[in-house]
Parts: structure tokens; sequence; C-alpha cells
């Protein structure tokens, strides 16, 4: 998803009055502070400078996939622990992700191979995992267990979903089990992280992955780096929480450019004998 800033005028802040927008066909970059023409940044939502822009799941199915079919969309998030304003929380995600749920899964084609795959959306409370996420992820992998499909999933989650307690908590081992059987059939699982990917999503589901690409400069990461200093009493690396730097440490294989993407999905899909079924 793209998010537009605020451009200033120098005049208008000198006046000491409020700051304009920028037109709507503008964005301000993040990481370079240019101001781009939407055009700019098509079709992958890239800067030049390397910034990845947040996009929504449906656009990632669309600009990596020859063909997406939609499975398991009739799963509904219901309020189980009666949260006070979980109900409007998820009336408001629904009109401003244009999804019932934080992910969206089914089966897609990619140069000619079939997988199952799975996108998560930040626009739905920031992709936080609920039942309905965990249940549509482990209903995936265990068709793919069954169809015996490699599974690719996009993670991007603020973590664990606060107004579902426990059973949210719960999400993680169920995905993971359902991610080991499919392993045990020798079974292929690609992670895709995007930015951020965070808490019991990192913890389990988003790091399981045969092989783990990461889009340059995601966030990635359990609990925020305020919390861990404060815990450990001691000052983290820079960009200690990037896919740069978990690059180093080996907890991602490679960092992939979205332009690059299809490619190297279909180069690892290749070598591992998809092309041939």
């Amino acid at each position: 998803m793209i998010s537009f800033s605020i451009k200033p005028g120098n005049e208008l802040e000198k006046e000491g009055r409020d700051n304009i927008p920028a037109p709507l066909d503008e964005i301000v970059c993040p990481n370079c502070h240019r101001t781009l023409k939407l055009s700019q940044i098509q079709p992958f939502r890239t800067c030049s400078c390397g910034y990845h822009f947040r996009i929504k799941a449906r656009e990632r199915a669309m600009l990596f996939f020859d063909d997406f079919q939609e499975l398991f969309k009739d799963e509904k998030t219901e309020d189980v622990l009666s949260f006070p304003g979980y109900d409007e929380k998820l009336e408001k995600a629904r009109k401003a992700s244009g999804e019932d749920e934080s992910v969206i899964t089914g089966k897609a084609v990619i140069d000619g191979m079939t997988v199952a795959v799975f996108f998560m959306e930040s626009l739905f409370m920031m992709g936080s995992m609920g039942r309905v996420t965990g249940e549509k992820i482990t209903k995936l992998f265990e068709y793919a267990t069954t169809e015996r499909l490699p599974v690719i999933g996009f993670t991007a989650s603020g973590g664990a979903r606060m107004q579902e307690g426990l059973i949210s908590l719960m999400q993680m081992a169920k995905v993971s089990g359902a991610v080991k059987k499919h392993s045990n059939a020798g079974l292929l699982y690609i992670a895709v992280l995007t930015d951020p990917t965070t808490g019991g999503v990192t913890a389990s589901f988003a790091m399981e992955g045969d092989i783990i690409l990461s889009e340059p400069g995601a966030m990635i990461g359990f609990a925020g780096k305020r919390v861990i200093e404060q815990t450990t009493k001691k000052e983290l690396p820079k960009g200690f929480q990037r896919a740069e730097f978990l690059l180093k440490c080996g907890f991602v294989d490679k960092i992939v450019h979205r332009k690059d993407l299809k490619y190297t999905l279909t180069q690892i899909l290749a070598l591992h004998g998809e092309k041939d079924r």
C-alpha cells in the first residue's frame, strides 16, 4: 500500500501556517525524500533509491503470479471473547483493506508451475494474526500436503491479535504443526518476508521456510527495539531488525528486489523439480 506524505511549502512554513499536502499523483519517498510521480514507482511500487513501498496482498498476487484462485474465502472472524470495540475495528479493517481477514490464501501458477500461496494484508489490522488467519494458513498447508504442492508465503504482520487473546497465540503452534507435516511429506516452503514481519508471525511460520527470502529494508523481528533494550539493558546495533542485518546473521537466505522476485521464485521452484512435474 502506498502511503501519501505531506510535502511542505517553504513559504508557508516561514509564515507558521499549516503545510499543504502534495498533489494526489505524487508521493514522497521516506528513504531519499524525493517527490515522485506515481508513474515513477510503477509497476513494482519501488523508488529508484531501492525503497520498497508497502503494497496490498492482491497486488502481490497480480505482480508475481500468472493466475490466482482464492481458497478458504468463507472463513469469517467472530468476536468470540466479546472484546470491547472489536466488531467496530473489524468493520473498519474490512473497509480499509477490502478484505475479510488479514490473509488471502489460494493456489496460483507461476511460469507454468502450480503452487499454494498466501499473502498477508497489512491494511487489515496491521496484518495481525487471529483465529481465522491461522485457520486459513493451516488449511492451505494441509491442502498443499494433500495435493503435493509447494507453498509460497508472503508475510506482513504486527504479530498476534490482542482482541483474541490466547486464541490468537495458539495459531502459532497450529500453523507450525501444519508446516511440519508439509515438510515431512518432502515438500517445499518458501517464505517471503515483507515490511513489517514481527511478533508471533516471526516467531512461527515466517521463519520456518525451507528458503527464506526478504524484500530490501523490511523490518523483521519479534519484540520492538525499545522493549529489548529495556530488558537487556544494552544498546542494540543500528538496523538490527532490518533484512540486511538478518542476512548477515544467517536468518535470511537472500534479499530480493521486487522486480527480480518472480524470476527468483521460478528458479528456486525449478531447482527443486517443480518444472518437471
